[in-house]
């Protein structure tokens, strides 16, 4: 790598891999220096957690690595590189620091504990002369925009959502413009494969509901096709609970989830579909379901770690079992009931699982099983595609009765296979003896 004495703004890439939309990107090609990303693949990342998962499995990797790829395509038409590194971040922004005399670290701010230690460490060996410039990136409703202090946000969605909705304005998207080609630098890096990451290749079961590549590109495809070539986001609100095929739902999480494409692009995109076409009950309820992603993201930053605790945010004291025989029956799909089975299999062969299913499998755990919800969590953690933290932990804890429910139920899943897989055309899906 040349060094060279032009100040750098650095933009630290984390949950944010996105060209379109990205405030963060947009404020350092505003900065009047030379502009790199940098994206640190931390090895703490795909450890094995206290509960015996790889904090990071082999379909978030892989989708991670796609996403990697693509954004680096993206940059390059802008003449930004990106550094990658199988690093920890503290273990190498400092050298890259020193190496191309950055000014400004600009990057998406993060509340949860383990991104904050992260970000301490790297400013604890940072000069402290850096400039450090961190923008709230992942929202649709912008927390200075809230006419609430967080402290305040409400404990039931439903009262959160009329505090927005009608009063609220939702902010244009952000632009990053294409800088000069003497932005550019020498750069030596390159981004590792699967097996750099300790895992083997694989390839998507062909019935897989979510067979997508990672991407910003391709977040901006699939929403093209869901809303505009297809329309199916006109029939959203009737197909979402759906459990097979591609376009039940938007499938637009996994890309939301790593920050390949924002919630602003797809809310804006929803308010050009119904001004080309109609506005019905689907395009709002699509709009919804952006603001319950939200919701889990206030609730996190109210709640701060209480969010990962046993006891929850309620801190209701239930008695939890960690009986590991009936966590590897749920896990392996083993358990009393076809429905819970199906969708645990589905999600270990694929990564992927509706929402209809994660809500069914995790009641089944908690409540029925009993067993401690956040062996559950750190599961799905390490498995889903599109795990976001916020709304995993926001989840899970809703179902295990010490989150955001009032009413804390209980999911019948007997009755929810009637009524959501009444033909059993899912679960003939994945209880077959053989997946290929």
């Amino acid at each position: 790598m040349q060094e060279n004495k032009m100040k750098t703004s650095l933009v630290w890439f984390r949950n944010d891999l996105r060209v379109r939309d990205n405030e963060v990107l947009s404020q350092a090609c505003e900065s009047g220096n030379r502009v790199i990303g940098i994206y640190c693949l931390e090895p703490r990342n795909f450890a094995m957690t206290k509960f015996g998962f790889r904090k990071t499995g082999k379909y978030r990797a892989k989708f991670l690595l796609e996403t990697l790829n693509d954004l680096k395509n993206q940059l390059d038409r802008l003449n930004i590189d990106l550094l990658v590194y199988q690093k920890n971040a503290e273990d190498i922004i400092p050298t890259i620091c020193k190496e191309l005399d950055v000014a400004e670290i600009f990057l998406q701010k993060e509340w949860t504990q383990e991104e904050v230690n992260t970000e301490d460490r790297v400013k604890a060996a940072c000069s402290s002369s850096l400039s450090w410039r961190s923008f709230y990136n992942q929202f649709l409703y912008h927390p200075e925009d809230i006419e609430f202090p967080i402290s305040n946000t409400p404990q039931v969605f439903t009262v959160f959502r009329k505090k927005l909705e009608k009063y609220i304005s939702i902010r244009e998207e952000h632009e990053s413009i294409k800088l000069s080609e003497e932005n550019r630098i020498e750069n030596n890096t390159t981004i590792p494969t699967l097996s750099d990451l300790g895992f083997e290749d694989f390839d998507t079961p062909r019935q897989s509901a979510f067979p997508f590549r990672g991407g910003e590109s391709q977040a901006l495809e699939r929403l093209d096709h869901y809303f505009f070539k297809t329309k199916k986001l006109g029939f959203y609100k009737k197909t979402r609970n759906g459990l097979v095929g591609l376009d039940y739902s938007s499938k637009f999480s996994p890309w939301l989830a790593n920050g390949s494409i924002s919630a602003r692009t797809i809310y804006w995109k929803v308010k050009e579909f119904e001004a080309d076409f109609y506005k019905n009950q689907s395009t709002y309820w699509l709009i919804f379901e952006l603001i319950w992603r939200d919701y889990f993201k206030y609730i996190s930053l109210k709640h701060g770690n209480q969010i990962f605790k046993l006891e929850g945010i309620l801190k209701k004291n239930y008695e939890w079992s960690t009986k590991q025989r009936n966590i590897d029956r749920w896990i392996d799909g083993e358990t009393h009931s076809d429905f819970v089975n199906a969708n645990m299999i589905e999600l270990k062969e694929t990564g992927w699982m509706s929402n209809r299913g994660r809500q069914n499998v995790a009641s089944y755990f908690a409540k029925e099983l009993e067993l401690d919800w956040r062996i559950g969590a750190a599961y799905f953690e390490s498995l889903l595609l599109d795990y976001d933290v916020h709304s995993n932990y926001g989840n899970w804890m809703y179902v295990a009765g010490v989150g955001n429910d009032p009413r804390d139920r209980k999911f019948n899943v007997d009755l929810q296979a009637e009524r959501y897989d009444a033909d059993g055309r899912f679960r003939n899906l994945w209880l077959q003896t053989s997946l290929f």
